[in-house]
């Protein structure tokens, strides 16, 4: 009989606070009373330097402007929302501690939006035990999709979700050997298990795999392993500089191969970066076309977007940082003017197929995401994305 490993020392943190949070759900929530009349303060610890920066830049300014937009109006119910934002540079132990200063702090009433799935790992178990709403977490991984947890709610289609879709379309145009190349990090693991699971469920061969490390200094040996496997075609799990050094690499091996890849990949930053190599790039998407201003909540984005000044390129990660920003904002509003943590929770829980302007989220139960918005996508040659 194979032995049965022991979880991890995160895995086994993570479970714990999962069964505290199982054992007094409301505990907390309800202590936690925002000042009438006041601001609420909420917290992100997200990447605006290192090596995801540009990703992490982009949806903290989209949820900025909705924030000032509101504001401007006269907050919701009279109170005014404080964004404070803490940079970890996707480092675990930087955005561990700028959580736990979060917890620490007294007029912390939610945390919003934190990025990535290894630091949102980390500090998960220490916001289940605080029982602190955790908003719209930037990542799709299934470990920040805790189930009979009522304090966690998840926005984005999850890593699994993309996958599926990316494979489902590989297997209807008839390709059944595909590659992939993942982060050797739990944001890589997540699309690699999703993207296995999906082959067996459509019945393709096993995946050709390689990892690629967060520096991307074994990308070239990545992509040698996987040129040589002949694939049709090769799944793309990675975000930032790893993503940049396969591709190009990938590129000089077989650049007849189509690659694949998740909605973080395409990054305004990440298709500069790689000029002509991302020509021809396909990549799932869990937002709507940042362009397309037919779409109303599209077209609202815009002109708030124009009208901040800010430098960067208005795109999906921005616009999903607007989109979970107006979420939280309906929920303050339905929380109504007597707002507590509980009374908070109850109302993003009561939003049923809220439609936003051509985006509709629904919260319908702990561990599922409020939105299954998943679009393919592909990069043209000047490298902007064609639907």
């Amino acid at each position: 009989m194979t032995p049965i490993a022991s979880p991890s020392p995160s895995r086994r943190r993570l479970l714990a606070g999962l069964a505290a949070a199982s054992a007094a759900p409301f505990v907390w929530p309800g202590r936690a009373r925002a000042q009438a009349g006041g601001s609420v303060r909420i917290c992100q610890s997200t990447a605006l330097t290192g090596p995801l920066g540009d990703l992490g830049q982009a949806m903290h300014q989209g949820a900025k402007i909705c924030f000032a937009g509101v504001n401007a109006k006269g907050g919701i119910n009279g109170r005014t929302i404080e964004l404070l934002t803490r940079d970890d540079a996707y480092d675990v132990p930087k955005a561990l501690a700028n959580v736990q200063g979060f917890l620490a702090d007294k007029d912390c009433f939610a945390l919003f939006n934190c990025m990535g799935t290894p630091a949102i790992g980390a500090m998960l178990p220490k916001v289940l035990e605080s029982g602190m709403p955790f908003f719209a977490p930037f990542t799709g991984a299934l470990l920040a999709r805790p189930k009979n947890v009522r304090t966690v709610f998840n926005i984005r289609a999850s890593y699994a979700e993309e996958a599926e879709q990316l494979v489902q379309h590989l297997a209807t145009i008839g390709i059944k050997r595909i590659g992939i190349a993942y982060q050797n990090n739990a944001f890589g693991k997540e699309i690699f298990d999703g993207a296995r699971a999906s082959l067996e469920k459509h019945k393709l061969a096993g995946l050709l795999s390689a990892t690629v490390e967060n520096d991307g200094s074994d990308a070239q040996a990545a992509a040698a392993k996987l040129a040589a496997a002949n694939p049709e075609a090769v799944l793309v799990g990675l975000a930032g500089k790893p993503t940049l050094d396969f591709v190009k690499a990938m590129r000089v091996q077989r650049r007849g191969v189509p690659l694949y890849a998740t909605s973080v990949m395409g990054s305004a930053a990440t298709l500069r970066a790689l000029g002509d190599d991302a020509t021809g790039i396909a990549i799932s998407q869990v937002m709507p076309s940042p362009g397309n201003t037919v779409v109303p909540v599209v077209r609202e984005f815009q002109q708030a977007w124009k009208a901040s000044g800010v430098e960067l390129e208005a795109s999906h990660l921005a616009l999903e940082g607007y989109i979970n920003a107006r979420v939280f904002c309906e929920a303050l509003r339905a929380a109504g003017r007597n707002l507590t943590r509980s009374s908070f929770v109850d109302a993003v829980w009561n939003l049923k197929r809220l439609e936003l302007g051509g985006f509709e989220v629904s919260f319908s139960e702990p561990g599922r995401n409020a939105s299954r918005f998943i679009e393919l996508t592909m990069v043209g040659r000047d490298g902007r994305f064609i639907r």
